[in-house]
């Protein structure tokens, strides 16, 4: 029997999806650079990073060199990268394309809470979702089960004391159904959280995570992971890419975040690794040209990571045409670049790694509705 079935029952998992959001749009052409292509160069002079051979992906890309960090997981087969990638709806608002994309498109709910939605019914425990941080995530939105933790102290029954919860324990051990065994459930990792709070964190060997917010966030979801408490999805936010002004200090300093964080999430986990999927989006990319205040105002086509121990990595996958003005699309009366095209949907990334964790093709229809993933080559099997 599987670890997690402790908390959530005799049945096997397919493991945990953790999604993480660069709010603010993140600068794909930044992140991973279109390093050959000349028209790199000439839109953005003073942005591109100096070129490093050991940083360079493929032929074509490179990352920047605070995702240093990640090249392990590069070389290693486990992260994938999706670049010209994004939505097909053409907004430039953040709040909108968050929504959008979160939603999973024009509908209610969001894609993460629908995909919990078709997990069996043992699978809805107290702790099935988790958002880590001070607010549910639009796209947790409608999970049967979710809880928002900024710390694990958040995950308990308030001031309750032993007396009353057993009385409460007892009083759903009669229910039935799904009910009943989701009050049981939470029960059972509510135990487990516990255990967890009175043993003091610890990482494991070699997992160095920053001293910021992104950084501890992810510490506490290894802690829960390892502690085998039954999440099967989580989401965390990076927030900060808006980068219209001075951006390369700005970017400089997120990437070293979110490498530095992910790179110990994923020496943290261990064996868990193996059956544990990190999708990084963004709402939208930006300008292919920078500006005169030094950074890149809101664009079309960004980037996403795919890291886990069953992704198909060490490959750009999706379609890419280039940088040349001709294959970009047109910014209205502005002159210069027009925007890197979004030739890969996001919901095309994510169609094969909701498959990776359980949901069949009826599933992927009431997950994304309208839209038929095209199942984009990023994990195996």
């Amino acid at each position: 029997m599987h670890p997690q079935a402790l908390i959530t029952g005799e049945r096997g998992t397919a493991g945990t999806l953790v999604v993480v959001f660069l709010r603010g749009a993140a600068d794909g052409l930044a992140l991973v650079a279109p390093w050959s292509d000349p028209h790199h160069a000439r839109a953005r002079p003073r942005l591109r990073a100096p070129e490093q051979a050991e940083l360079r992906l493929d032929d074509r890309f490179a990352l920047h060199p605070r995702l240093a960090p990640l090249l392990g997981a590069w070389r290693e087969g486990e992260l994938a990268v999706v670049h010209a990638c994004g939505m097909a709806e053409d907004t430039r608002s953040h709040f909108e394309a968050q929504d959008l994309m979160e939603h999973g498109g024009v509908t209610a709910g969001g894609w993460l809470g629908r995909f919990l939605r078709t997990r069996p019914a043992a699978a809805h425990g107290g702790l099935a979702g988790v958002a880590i941080g001070r607010a549910l995530p639009e796209c947790l939105l409608g999970a049967p089960g979710a809880a928002v933790l900024e710390r694990l102290e958040d995950f308990a029954l308030g001031g309750a004391q032993p007396a009353w919860r057993s009385q409460l324990e007892r009083l759903y051990a009669m229910q039935q159904g799904r009910l009943g065994a989701s009050a049981r459930d939470t029960f059972l990792a509510l135990r487990r959280v516990e255990e967890i709070r009175r043993q003091p964190p610890v990482a494991a060997a070699g997992a160095a995570y920053g001293r910021d917010d992104f950084s501890a966030g992810l510490a506490r979801l290894a802690q829960l992971l390892k502690a085998d408490v039954g999440v099967e999805a989580a989401a965390i936010d990076l927030p900060g890419w808006d980068s219209h002004f001075a951006q390369e200090g700005q970017v400089e300093r997120l990437s070293d975040r979110l490498a530095t964080g992910l790179a110990a999430f994923r020496r943290d986990l261990g064996a868990r690794w193996a059956t544990t999927t990190v999708v990084v989006m963004t709402e939208f990319g930006r300008t292919v040209e920078e500006n005169s205040a030094f950074g890149t105002d809101h664009g079309r086509g960004g980037a996403m990571f795919v890291l886990g121990g069953r992704v198909r990595g060490g490959q750009v996958v999706g379609a890419w045409k280039g940088l040349h003005p001709d294959v970009l699309e047109p910014r209205g009366f502005l002159e210069g670049y027009g925007d890197l095209p979004v030739l890969n949907n996001y919901r095309d990334v994510l169609g094969p790694v909701l498959a990776a964790h359980g949901a069949t093709k009826a599933d992927l229809a009431t997950v994304f509705p309208g839209h038929r993933p095209a199942s984009l080559p990023v994990m195996r099997g």
